[in-house]
């Protein structure tokens, strides 16, 4: 047993050293012990309109009997897309089991990035300064989360048209909370409609630290005064059923007219269900710390409103 970790081992090291020596600097070590790595592709190194961020962990099976464990980090990808990448990469591994794969994933991702740039020149194409801005390109992020929901396509619409606001809010920054080397962050700002939603996460993924998250979760609640009713929405990016508590949390909490990103950096060590509760506390700290949590007075209020939004949503879900 031994002799195999040992013959895994030095087949990793040296893939590492390889991919190292192929990537240069779009080759990032996140933690050598951990065998956690980043890699940043994009469709063209001297002037990329799409660039994705491919995170992997090497168990010591690999690449033996197991796949690298990744993570696909880039704010316009998503739902059917994600899944067609992640399908095509474990294709790979089972045409390739047992031999060493990171150079034909990386390669795989940067043909569709580049297939990508040749479909959609117009979209990235208009602002090139740096990657991050292509997050302001995707129109219907806002709609990823519940598409149980008709309603919202409707309401966002809606919403949209009627709303002239278009500055940039304020973004509060919450305090950490690490556990077992993976790092929690909360993002606030308040917003009144997507179009600020959309401006907001485009501000944040400027920030590189930001951008390099493993997870940006995030969820809002827009009170829509002229139909009584809340706009809400949210996001798992990645983090299965992250953004459908977060926003479970700011219904109970009866926030409006706010939105909140929390930040995720994975240090390797799997936390179970412990990431959700640090997902939540940072929500409900930033939260109570910027006074979004009503008083007695005002959630019995509102509590009225809330069943109508619940009736709707029920309604709709039919």
């Amino acid at each position: 047993m031994a002799e195999g970790d040992a013959g895994s081992d030095q087949r990793q090291n040296e893939e590492i050293e390889a991919m190292a020596a192929i990537y240069g600097e779009e080759w990032c070590v996140i933690d050598d012990c951990a065998k956690i790595f980043c890699i940043r592709i994009s469709d063209d190194i001297d002037d990329p309109k799409w660039t994705l961020c491919l995170q992997v962990m090497l168990p010591n099976e690999y690449p033996g009997t197991a796949p690298p464990i990744y993570q696909l980090n880039a704010p316009w990808l998503k739902g059917q897309e994600r899944a067609d990448l992640s399908n095509s990469l474990e294709e790979i591994y089972i045409q390739n089991i047992g031999e060493s794969i990171l150079y034909l994933w990386v390669e795989k991702i940067r043909d569709v990035l580049i297939q990508k740039s040749q479909m959609t020149e117009p979209g990235p194409d208009i602002k090139k300064k740096t990657e991050e801005e292509d997050v302001e390109c995707e129109d219907d992020l806002i709609l990823a989360c519940q598409p149980e929901n008709p309603v919202k396509a409707l309401d966002f619409e809606i919403s949209e048209n009627q709303t002239e606001i278009e500055e940039l809010p304020p973004i509060d920054h919450g305090i950490p909370i690490t556990d077992r080397r993976s790092t929690f962050q909360a993002h606030l700002a308040p917003v009144v409609c997507p179009k600020q939603v959309k401006m907001v996460l485009a501000k944040l993924y400027e920030n590189k630290k930001i951008a390099s998250a493993t997870h940006n979760i995030y969820a809002y609640r827009i009170y829509c005064e002229d139909k009584q009713t809340f706009l809400q929405d949210c996001e798992d990016d990645g983090e299965t059923a992250a953004g459908g508590r977060l926003l479970h949390l700011m219904e109970i909490l009866n926030v409006r007219n706010v939105m909140v990103v929390v930040s995720r950096w994975y240090g390797g060590i799997l936390l179970g269900p412990d990431r959700f509760k640090h997902i939540n506390n940072c929500a409900r700290n930033i939260l109570v710390e910027r006074n979004y949590t009503n008083s007695p007075e005002e959630s019995s209020k509102a509590l009225g409103k809330n069943k109508k939004v619940k009736k709707d949503k029920k309604r709709s879900e039919h």
